[in-house]
């Protein structure tokens, strides 16, 4: 079987929805003409199209491209217009289209000459013609945009006038300002001139209760955007609706809607700007939360999928031992919705504080209400939101919930939350709409870059999108959940990995054996504390479980990695006061998994004894995702065994010859093992990405399939309307007890598989799964 592409040529493909997309990270060290090289690859895989990471110009030295700098031009790094010309020249000669991920809620202002826009509101203030472009609450700063960029005030005296570019300049250190046009002269006092100027520079520290203009989360150098003024819009989006027109992108991915202040205008005036182009956005959806059905979307980026895919694979048997253990270590039982409220609350109160102090700005005086309880009951508001935001009028059920929550937990507080609950309440003021803007960035910095590095009962579930406290979910809630999907979001993305998930499928599928042997691990876990002793024991374990997650691993990725997990936790050590005596003895621990003879030993006999069925977890979830209802993405280079962590270790170099090869040996008959060379993860992708790209009506529907027999729950199967997946799920249980009688019921007659070429005859006792599953652990059916 070759990777052609029959079926609908060129444009009309391109820009439909797509049967399957390839995520690449572009960058100055993969550039687009490093991508231009790979498209035919791309083709021959099976995916429809290309989905790039940002392109248009960034700043110097970005690895990611979402700290965008000027709207109107390709990053020059990346490969500029010229690179981005033949990159989708290559694309087009493969058939291919472009999926391209827009950043509309901020851009990068690290170096402020970099952005002509801000360059400029410094420069002139209120005055700017691009001070409207920026999120800025003139008013707190006194007429003043605070830059939290010194490192004490002191620093003031360490400023300098310079002539650059025919223009004066204020300069602290490799930081260049503008100085406002007859403010200041090269001989004069550069505190003086300092002074003058539409911007005050400030200690650092000053940022998280001080700072007046918004931020992407708590990134002093990425500055909010009022993407919501149909002016911004226009500015902003101007490059990108040419090359929608010009037929050179053919569908979009929009970073953070949560950010903007009306999601659903933009999207409107989108779809209005590029003729409804297949359109994801990266929302993440709590449990049970759904999109809004008035936006003009396809749907997300994936990671409800994901949840609903890793979940149906974990052994919800093994939550008592797991939970035991972690008692344990923690010293007490862990109430994780607490710790959540505390994480947030400590994000309200520290971090996020200014934009906490913002909305106090606008609620002004309630009456018969001190100010502090007004604050405080905006952070317990935020502290309690159950979802990263609503969207007045939808979602305002979340809202009167969290309030009615804040009432029983605080009584202190009834009168303050009283009063803000219908003031928060009302769609479209300021002050609704810049807590819904809040909302997203505490949930985000609290529960994925706090509490998930704090619990660590089993990080396979601490993933953006998923519930940590959700151990497993059955098999019939995995086809409740995929009817729903096929119902309600039939063309949104789904996916195993990003750029942003805290570990790769791979760990992930390989962590989730964890829950089928607990008590190995746990003997595992306290031998290793025994000899390696951290003070932070809950931080050891997550150490511990990310470490065999993704062994091997090179020394330094494992030091790098550990110090931002602890970091991120923020209990024994942080980004802005690191305490050197705590990371030393984290260092340590990481440095007897390699140079103990014991402790690595250990490691490496139960990572092979854990690695088989890690294997069968991961087939299985990448075929479960492949072919569940949506449009399957596959990011860069996990199309074989990846056992990545977290960024940015997930954006390491992808070996794309090596890719090749084995695509060409499967082309040829080959069929791999399960073994550590990952071929047999390229088999099931590269089958499964072509059947659907060349008969997406054997993907148009969703029924369960039963099966009987003694190991009946080690199967999740369906039909998806010609195509039927097999995967296996429990693969240590089933180690246990073989398939013995176990039989999938098929509707009757002659079936093959497209992964093996496997031919089995389903009668009225079904498909011996025993005699389907014996080469790999998924199947592939279609009629014979």
């Amino acid at each position: 079987m070759t990777g052609s592409t029959p079926g609908p040529s060129g444009g009309d493909r391109r820009r439909g929805v797509p049967a399957g997309t390839y995520r690449l990270q572009v960058t100055a060290d993969f550039t687009l003409d490093d991508a231009a090289g790979v498209a035919g690859y791309l083709a021959d895989l099976g995916v429809t199209h290309a989905y790039s990471s940002p392109l248009l110009r960034s700043a110097a030295g970005s690895t990611h491209g979402y700290d965008t700098t000027d709207h109107a031009h390709i990053d020059e790094p990346r490969g500029g217009q010229a690179g981005f010309d033949r990159f989708v020249a290559a694309l087009h000669e493969a058939g291919l289209g472009l999926v391209l991920d827009l950043v509309p809620n901020h851009m990068g202002i690290a170096d402020a000459h970099e952005s002509g826009w801000w360059w400029d509101l410094l420069r002139r203030g209120r005055g700017s013609a691009h001070a409207d472009v920026f999120d800025v609450d003139w008013d707190a700063g006194g007429g003043k945009v605070r830059l939290p960029v010194l490192g004490s005030a002191d620093d003031l005296s360490k400023l300098e006038l310079v002539e650059a570019d025919g223009e004066v300049e204020l300069h602290y250190y490799d930081n260049r300002f503008p100085v406002a046009p007859g403010t200041g002269q090269p001989a004069d006092d550069p505190v003086a001139v300092h002074a003058r100027q539409h911007y005050e520079l400030v200690d650092w520290r000053r940022a998280d209760a001080e700072l007046n203009y918004r931020r992407f989360f708590a990134i002093n150098t990425l500055a909010g955007l009022r993407a919501e003024a149909p002016e911004v819009f226009t500015a902003t989006h101007g490059l990108i609706v040419r090359l929608v027109e010009s037929g050179a992108v053919d569908a979009l991915r929009i970073d953070h809607p949560d950010g903007l202040a009306d999601p659903k205008g933009y999207l409107d005036r989108l779809a209005g700007a590029t003729g409804g182009r297949w359109t994801v956005v990266e929302k993440i959806l709590e449990p049970g939360e759904v999109l809004p059905e008035s936006w003009q979307t396809a749907g997300t980026t994936g990671y409800d999928a994901l949840a609903e895919v890793d979940d149906v694979l974990v052994d919800p048997t093994g939550e008592p031992a797991l939970t035991a253990l972690d008692t344990e270590l923690a010293g007490r039982t862990v109430d994780y919705a607490q710790l959540v409220h505390d994480c947030k609350r400590e994000v309200t109160d520290g971090i996020l504080g200014s934009e906490v102090a913002r909305l106090a700005r606008i609620v002004g005086e309630l009456p018969g209400v001190p100010a502090g309880e007004v604050t405080e009951a905006l952070a317990e508001l935020l502290a309690g939101f159950p979802v990263y935001r609503s969207y007045l009028p939808d979602g305002r059920e979340y809202l009167d919930a969290t309030v009615a929550a804040v009432r029983e937990r605080r009584p202190d507080l009834t009168a303050a939350v009283d009063g803000l609950h219908p003031l928060l309440g009302t769609a479209g003021t300021e002050l609704a709409t810049r807590f819904e803007q809040t909302s997203g960035p505490v949930m985000a910095k609290g529960v994925e870059d706090s509490a998930y590095y704090r619990w660590a009962r089993f990080v396979a579930l601490n993933e953006v999108g998923g519930d940590p406290a959700r151990f497993g979910t059955t098999v019939a809630d995995f086809h409740e959940a995929q009817h729903v999907r096929a119902e309600r979001l039939p063309r949104s993305m789904t996916t195993l990995s990003t750029h942003d998930t805290k570990r790769s499928e791979d760990v992930r599928a390989r962590l989730a054996v964890l829950a089928e042997l607990p008590t190995e691990w746990a003997e595992l876990v306290r031998d290793l504390l025994d000899r390696h002793p951290l003070g932070d024991r809950s931080m050891a374990h997550l150490v511990w479980q990310n470490l065999v997650g993704a062994w091997p691993l090179s020394r330094e990725r494992a030091h790098a990695y550990v110090e931002k997990a602890a970091r991120e936790a923020g209990t024994s050590t942080t980004w802005n006061d690191p305490v050197q005596e705590f990371e030393d003895q984290l260092h340590a621990l990481v440095d007897a998994a390699y140079d103990d003879g014991t402790t690595h030993a250990q490691i490496e006999a139960f990572v092979a004894r854990i690695a088989p069925f890690g294997w069968s977890n991961s087939l299985s979830q990448k075929l479960l995702q492949l072919t569940i209802a949506g449009v399957p993405d596959v990011y860069q280079g996990t199309e074989l065994w990846d056992f990545s962590l977290v960024d940015p270790d997930n954006r390491r170099p992808v070996d794309y010859a090596l890719r090749r090869s084995l695509l060409a040996r499967l082309d040829e008959g080959w069929i791999p093992p399960v073994d550590d060379t990952g071929a047999a993860k390229l088999l099931v992708v590269s089958r499964t990405l072509r059947h659907r790209r060349d008969s997406p009506d054997a993907f148009a529907g969703y029924a369960p399939l039963e099966a009987s027999g003694t190991a009946a729950d080690s199967v999740v199967a369906f039909d998806r309307g010609g195509a039927v997946t097999v995967a296996t799920r429990l693969p240590v249980r089933l180690a246990r007890t073989g398939w013995g009688d176990t039989a999938l019921h098929l509707s009757t007659g002659a079936w093959r598989d497209l992964l093996t070429g496997t031919r089995v005859v389903s009668d009225a006792s079904g498909v011996a799964l025993g005699e389907l599953l014996a080469q790999l652990p998924v199947a592939l059916l279609v009629r014979d």
